[in-house]
C-alpha cells in the first residue's frame, strides 16, 4: 500500500503557510489535475488528494489536529473527505469554471455545447483514411483567470443580497398561511458572487472565443455525407461540466475513373467489336494498381467482372467491397477506308437479324 504524502506537501506549502497561501495553492493544482481539464492517468486521484489536503489544511480546528496528532487521526476524526464527487468539490470552492465562487442549487455541471465544422476528402482519402485538421471557433477557459473571471491576485466577493446562494427569499403572510417565494438573485443573476475586479481578458466571463485547429482522425470507407464526432472538442462545460463534442460533416469529391456504390467500386471498360466478339486479356486500374481482366469471346456489352476484395474498405472494419468492371463495346463513329472496307467484308459474311413485322 502506498505511503500518503504529508497534505503540507501535497499542497507544496510550508507548516507555516497562511490561510491564504493554502487557498491559492490549492487553487492552483485544482485546476492543473481536475480531470476534465487533465485527461492524464492519476489525475483523478490526484484531484482528490489535493482536496483532501485542503479541507483539513484550511480548517483551523482539523489544521491544529493534524499538526499535533498527525494524520491518523484527522482520518478517525473526519472521515469523509468526498463532498459526493468531484462535481460538488469545485462547486463548493470554486463556483465551477464558469463563473465565480459561491454554491447555490443552480450551480450544475453542465457539458458545453457541441459545434459543426466540415470537411472535403479526395477520393482516395475517403477510401483509405486520413488524418486532417479543421480550423474552428470554440470557446475555452480564459488563461488569464482561469475561468474564475476575476482579475489575477483578486477573488470575486459574495453576493452582499443573497449571501452567496444564488436565491431570494420573500415570505408573505395571507389567510391560508405563510408562504415563501423563491427567485433568482437579481444583482448576481444567480451565481452567488460579485465580481469588483473583472478580468481584463474575458471581462469577467470566465471564458473566451478562440481559433484552433483541431486533428481529425479519418477512418476508411467513409463516404460522401458521412458525420464524424470528435469527443471533447466543443466549447468549454460550466461548473466543472466537460467540454462538449465536434461534429465534423464530410463531402468527397468524385473520382475521374471510378463510380462508388456503397462498399464497390464500378469502373467502365471500353472494349472494341473485335475484343468482344474474340476476346481478350486487359490491365484495368484499381485502388490497389493495375489487375488483369481476361474477357472471354463473344462477351456482350454491359457484362460485369467482379474481382473480390479490391473496393472500399468498411467502416466497421469487416473487410472490403468488391471492384467491379462493366464492359462498354463502343462503336466506332469515323472509319478510314481500310476499315470500312473490312467491316463491309464482315457485314457480308455475318447473319442480318431482322426484326419480327407481324405483332
Amino acid at each position: 500500500m502506498a505511503i500518503k504524502q504529508d497534505y503540507y506537501e501535497v499542497l507544496g506549502v510550508p507548516r507555516s503557510a497562511s490561510t491564504e497561501e493554502i487557498k491559492r495553492a490549492f487553487r492552483k493544482l485544482a485546476f492543473q489535475h481536475h480531470p476534465d481539464r487533465n485527461r492524464e492517468t492519476g489525475a483523478e486521484e490526484k484531484f482528490k488528494e489535493i482536496n483532501e489536503a485542503y479541507q483539513v489544511l484550511s480548517d483551523p480546528e482539523k489544521r491544529s489536529r493534524y499538526d499535533r496528532y498527525g494524520r491518523a487521526d484527522i482520518e478517525r476524526g473526519f472521515p469523509d473527505f468526498g463532498f459526493g464527487g468531484l462535481g460538488d468539490i469545485f462547486e463548493s470552492f470554486f463556483g465551477g469554471f464558469g463563473t465565480p465562487f459561491g454554491r447555490t442549487a443552480q450551480r450544475v455541471p453542465q457539458k458545453g455545447e457541441s459545434l459543426q465544422s466540415h470537411l472535403t476528402l479526395s477520393f482516395k482519402e475517403a477510401v483509405f483514411g486520413c488524418s486532417k485538421e479543421a480550423e474552428i471557433q470554440r470557446i475555452e477557459f480564459c488563461p488569464s483567470c482561469h475561468g474564475i473571471g476575476s482579475e489575477a491576485g483578486t477573488n470575486p466577493d459574495t453576493c452582499p443580497d443573497c449571501h452567496g446562494t444564488g436565491q431570494m427569499k420573500r415570505v408573505e403572510q395571507s389567510i391560508f398561511g405563510r408562504f415563501t417565494h423563491i427567485s433568482t438573485c437579481s444583482r448576481c443573476a444567480g451565481t452567488g458572487s460579485v465580481i469588483a475586479n473583472p478580468c481584463r481578458q474575458c471581462r469577467g466571463k470566465g471564458r473566451i472565443r478562440v481559433k484552433r485547429k483541431v486533428r481529425i482522425d479519418v477512418p476508411a470507407g467513409v463516404d460522401d455525407g458521412y458525420r464524424l464526432r470528435v469527443a471533447g472538442e466543443g466549447n468549454a462545460g460550466l461548473y466543472g461540466g466537460s467540454p462538449g463534442d465536434l461534429y465534423v460533416s464530410l463531402s468527397v469529391k468524385p473520382h475521374s475513373l471510378f463510380l462508388r456504390e456503397g462498399s464497390d467500386i464500378l469502373y467502365e471498360l471500353p472494349i472494341n467489336f473485335a475484343q468482344a466478339a474474340l476476346g481478350d486479356e486487359v490491365r484495368v486500374p484499381s485502388l490497389d494498381g493495375k489487375v488483369d481482366l481476361r474477357i472471354p469471346p463473344g462477351t456482350q456489352n454491359g457484362r460485369a467482372f467482379r474481382f473480390k476484395g479490391k473496393g472500399v474498405p468498411r467502416v466497421d472494419g469487416r473487410g472490403r467491397g468488391d471492384l467491379v468492371v462493366k464492359v462498354d463495346i463502343i462503336t466506332p463513329q469515323h472509319l478510314d477506308k481500310k476499315q470500312r472496307s473490312l467491316f463491309g467484308e464482315l457485314a457480308r459474311v455475318l447473319p442480318r437479324t431482322e426484326p419480327p413485322l407481324d405483332v
